[in-house]
């Protein structure tokens, strides 16, 4: 522990953002809202991650955001999106291995995984949770609840979730003890938070890191960046007062933003590397 600390200790961070996989065009104002119409744009699927370090002691994390679509599942999927926007709108994985694959290139393997934060309750995002044994998987509980007892019946359950992970979800990481329910302003990790941002599902969430370049934001609130940054709502969301509300916290923290589907993030990002080095929580 570093002399003088009294207690605290120094955390490293890297903090890495990399592409799972494309979902084709969307149209215009599935993006902006009341806005593009006649426009189709491109989306990714980026996954975020998040390693931290206790130099003065402590556990070491390795925390995943999201972990892309289910490589068996993209068929289902593709057919449904293309019943309901046409050819444009269709997912590939960028790698064929999937999230494994985005691992490897960050030199880890599934098991090195500690924490997998997801946001929201979707196939693209939750897909590959399966993949990592030893992983405490965090989900909002707003969402969990809208999941297993909507207001109503949701004839698209399985477009979100697809059986096979809502079992893994119930049955073996939930009696694991692997399924951590996120309250509205909670924490993962030492310098590592979450608050509920709703917005664009009942289970989107914020996840904010303090890194040594200041504090670091990736959500699902804001497909593009010029959501945020014009203030322009998200065009597919289930409220916009909360989109309003997500928008003005994340200007007023400051935080540098990580969307997780704007295909600009890798160039806005080089190689994928959003910050590093050490910082004091």
């Amino acid at each position: 522990m570093p002399k003088g600390s009294r207690g605290r200790f120094w955390l490293t961070y890297r903090v890495r953002v990399g592409r799972a996989a494309t979902l084709g065009q969307v149209p215009g104002p599935e993006v902006f809202y009341m806005g593009r119409f006649g426009e189709w744009l491109p989306l990714d699927i980026h996954v975020g991650c998040i390693e931290a370090r206790a130099d003065g002691g402590g556990r070491d994390r390795v925390v995943l955001i999201n972990t892309g679509p289910p490589p068996d599942y993209l068929p289902y999927m593709n057919r449904v999106w293309r019943e309901e926007l046409g050819e444009r709108a269709q997912m590939s994985l960028s790698e064929p291995g999937g999230i494994d694959a985005l691992l490897a290139r960050w030199q880890m393997a599934p098991e090195d995984v500690t924490d997998v934060v997801i946001t929201p309750l979707q196939a693209y995002a939750i897909g590959g949770v399966t993949r990592f044994p030893r992983a405490v998987i965090h989900i909002a509980r707003r969402g969990w609840v809208d999941l297993l007892a909507p207001p109503e019946f949701d004839p698209r359950r399985r477009m979100a979730v697809p059986d096979v992970i809502l079992r893994y979800l119930l049955e073996e990481a939930w009696f694991e003890r692997r399924v951590h329910l996120l309250e509205d302003e909670d924490a993962i990790a030492p310098g590592i938070r979450t608050w509920w941002a709703g917005t664009h599902h009942r289970s989107s969430i914020a996840v904010e890191v303090q890194t040594p370049a200041g504090l670091v934001t990736f959500s699902d609130v804001a497909f593009y960046y010029e959501n945020l940054e014009q203030d322009h709502p998200l065009g597919i969301l289930e409220s916009l007062e909360e989109c309003r509300r997500a928008y003005r916290r994340l200007r007023a923290s400051g935080a540098r933003f990580v969307s997780l589907y704007d295909p600009a993030t890798l160039a806005r990002y080089h190689n994928g590397l959003v910050a590093e080095g050490d910082t004091k929580p």
